[in-house]
């Protein structure tokens, strides 16, 4: 459940388009890496909904789920799920805590692949996920989005993680839909909305 969770965090923002996808020139993509990097450095704080879903090669219907993400630099994420069950998961101080429906853990986080997921979600918000030297990354764009396509370097995350896309819809600095691919070739989509930037968070969000 943890490595779902995780990888579904991974999983602050794309989702399967119809509309057909190019490769940004090299141009384009420097253009795009800047006006991102820039603008969300002001970005201290992020709240958004968010819809989650699942598919599983095993499961005929895909696994559907709700809940609230809280991001606050430089490192403290929470996502909450509230439907259709109660679980949460924050991850902070090299730690991640969880609250599964009432039975509270804590993982050390540290040197280890949540650590490089958490990294990569709040990087997200800073524009400092480019250059994360864990994976290698490609451009890509169509009519309503502009997508950063986030491959693995390590055999280590390959074993879980077979891509990762990150949507940014046309003229925002902030992404709306994240799609990860595993391993397996089960696929996690989340669709945020209702976003809120450098809008208070309570610290109780952080905690379990």
């Amino acid at each position: 459940m943890i490595k779902n969770i995780a990888f579904g965090a991974f999983l602050l923002v794309s989702g399967f388009f119809f509309a057909q996808n190019t490769a940004m020139s090299g141009a384009e993509s420097k253009a795009f890496v800047s006006k991102v990097s820039s603008e969300t450095k002001e970005i201290k704080t992020l709240q958004s909904d968010f819809t989650q879903t699942k598919k599983m090669d095993f499961l005929d219907k895909s696994i559907v789920t709700y809940g609230k993400m809280s991001l606050k630099t430089p490192n403290m994420l929470s996502w909450k799920y509230t439907k259709p069950y109660q679980y949460s998961i924050v991850f902070k101080d090299n730690k991640i805590f969880i609250n599964d429906q009432g039975k509270k853990s804590s993982v050390d986080a540290k040197s280890k692949t949540f650590e490089k997921i958490n990294k990569l979600i709040v990087g997200s918000s800073n524009g400092q996920m480019f250059n994360d030297p864990e994976f290698s990354v490609s451009y890509f764009k169509n009519a309503n989005f502009n997508i950063a396509k986030f491959t693995p370097k390590s055999a280590q995350l390959l074993k879980y993680i077979k891509q990762i896309e990150l949507s940014f819809p046309k003229g925002q600095s902030t992404v709306s839909q994240v799609n990860m691919t595993e391993a397996s070739g089960d696929t996690t989509n989340i669709v945020f909305k209702n976003t809120k930037i450098n809008a208070p968070i309570a610290a109780s969000e952080f905690s379990l």
